[in-house]
């Protein structure tokens, strides 16, 4: 036995014994993504986004197309646009940010602030393709129009989650 180990052993003797979680078999582990709850949360609603997201673009798309043949650009935008913010921050609240606290009202809200917005960039964007191509297609149109849905859904889960999914941690 070294001289080391004959002082170090009674010290340790010494120390009283530290107890231990219930359960706890004195293992160590390494942190996984379980540990890290904001992580995991992140993950869950971001896998939603994208989901919530392609069925928003693809449905507004569709939507505008369909109503395109019938109404000037400006009403089928606005009224695609209109059902799809509704479905979307209902499906959002419901699916992506579930258990938050906040109300369904404020989450409309703040998606009808947004709503004016996506307006006028989904407005302006049709409006610009049709200067420039006056005789374009609906379907022309709608694939103009789909980068800019897209835009707003990304635009739009993230101002919900600020409101919606950030403002609570566990």
């Amino acid at each position: 036995m070294s001289a080391t180990s004959r002082t170090v052993e009674p010290l340790l003797q010494a120390v009283p014994q530290i107890p231990r979680a219930p359960g706890h078999d004195g293992k160590v582990r390494r942190p996984s993504a379980s540990d890290r709850p904001g992580h995991a949360t992140l993950t869950r609603q971001a896998g939603w986004f994208a989901v919530i997201g392609v069925a928003s673009t693809a449905g507004q798309a569709l939507l505008y197309w369909g109503l395109r043949h019938w109404s000037p650009p400006l009403v089928a935008n606005l009224a695609s646009l209109g059902v799809v913010t509704v479905l979307n921050t209902e499906a959002n609240r419901r699916l992506t940010f579930r258990g938050s606290p906040v109300r369904a009202v404020r989450a409309h809200l703040v998606a009808g602030v947004l709503f004016v917005l996506a307006y006028l960039v989904t407005s302006g964007a049709v409006l610009l393709f049709r200067h420039y191509r006056p005789t374009a297609s609906p379907a022309r149109e709608t694939l103009v129009l789909v980068p800019s849905f897209a835009l707003v859904t990304v635009v739009r889960f993230t101002l919900l989650r600020l409101v919606i999914g950030g403002g609570h941690r566990r």
